[in-house]
């Protein structure tokens, strides 16, 4: 089979890269054309069409101020897959970009299957008609998702979340490592996109010179050089590390961290956390008025209630940081109670390969 995947983020680099070691098991004959980042390119005898580094906008202002590039990338795309011929168009979550190209190819006759699927339960839920009339099958992450696609008449599968894949592959359930340092580490987990990071990881430097009995530590992304995580301590002057997060999710005793997926991972290895976010102000106003969802944390949104504290825009302070660390030390024991009951509602891991085989089954079904 040819499979043409389109992954525009981190997150879909890593989930991409284990759906497809999951379909080669079982097709041994497939073959790729991706965007995407390193992990995917790992799985790969051929270069990315893309990497997610090159298209990645986040917020309405920016996209905005981008829309050249992107109708650039859409037009390329579109013709690429055209001459590509794919058996199916596999996409995983950035919808904004996908759900054009899935009508696209929809219209072309082309299979679409959808991994991850588009947060329409946080904000224009209307798009859930869209999804219906040009994806043939969507694979959903989120425990609440099934029944939310149920209400409009929506028959998805729920696949499982492949956080739990990606973490038990590297063994990284295991006891958590104690860092041999003598002052505890705050893990600083400011996204994987260069325009969040700019925003938030300065304010976070800010936090750390409030709190001297700890060691601060940023979560890396291999989508941004050290040179350009350099820059932005420089200008602190702060004494900050960078590390590969997993490895310092296993040690850090608490982090801060930018509101998305890591969250979630940050959770799953049991670390306190104050999640933040601040976005462009015309960006923060406009998607406020749009998204109808009481939290903007996984971890929340799954549990239903404030479990971890959320920083947002004018909250977003290094005084508001450094208070919600400490706040954490005072009763750690609240937050790994909800964590263990998050753990349980996403259940068993597997994902990666749930997906591909019903990716086979699908394919299967759909050429007999």
């Amino acid at each position: 089979m040819k499979y043409y995947i389109i992954a525009g983020e981190a997150s879909g680099d890593l989930h991409g890269s284990n759906l497809m070691k999951a379909i080669k098991e079982l097709d041994t004959q497939a073959t790729f054309r991706c965007w995407g980042g390193d992990l995917i390119q790992g799985q790969m005898d051929t270069p990315l069409v893309k990497h997610y580094k090159d298209i990645a906008f986040m917020g309405f202002v920016e996209v905005v101020k981008n829309l050249p590039t992107i109708f650039k990338g859409l037009r390329f795309c579109k013709k690429d897959i055209l001459e590509y011929e794919p058996d199916v168009l596999l996409l995983i979550d950035y919808p904004g970009f996908n759900l054009r190209i899935a009508e696209f190819a929809k219209a072309k006759g082309i299979k679409v299957f959808y991994y991850i699927a588009p947060q329409v339960w946080a904000w224009r839920s209307s798009r859930v008609k869209k999804i219906k009339r040009i994806v043939d099958h969507l694979f959903v992450i989120l425990p609440f998702e099934k029944a939310f696609f149920k209400k409009w008449e929506m028959d998805v599968d729920y696949v499982g979340h492949p956080l739990l894949d990606a973490i038990e592959k590297d063994n990284l359930l295991l006891e958590k490592q104690s860092s041999n340092d003598e002052k505890p580490i705050i893990a600083l987990l400011p996204g994987s996109r260069q325009q969040e990071v700019k925003r938030i990881l300065p304010i976070m430097l800010e936090a750390v010179e409030q709190l001297p009995d700890y060691q601060f530590v940023i979560a890396g992304t291999s989508a941004l050089s050290i040179d350009f995580y350099q820059s932005l301590i420089q200008d602190q002057n702060v004494g900050v590390r960078i590390n590969e997060t997993y490895d310092l999710l296993r040690q850090a005793k608490a982090a801060l961290v930018t509101s998305g997926t890591a969250t979630l991972e940050t959770a799953l290895f049991k670390v306190p956390q104050v999640v933040c976010y601040k976005g462009n102000w015309i960006s923060y106003h406009i998607g406020r008025r749009l998204i109808n969802v009481k939290y903007i944390s996984l971890v929340n949104l799954i549990l239903e209630e404030a479990v971890v504290e959320e920083l947002i825009q004018d909250d977003c302070t290094a005084e508001n940081m450094a208070n919600g660390l400490k706040k954490l030390f005072q009763n750690p024991s609240f937050l790994q109670n909800k964590y263990q009951i998050l753990a349980e509602q996403l259940g068993q891991g597997g994902a990666s390969n749930r997906t591909a085989q019903l990716v086979m089954k699908y394919l299967s079904k759909d050429k007999s």
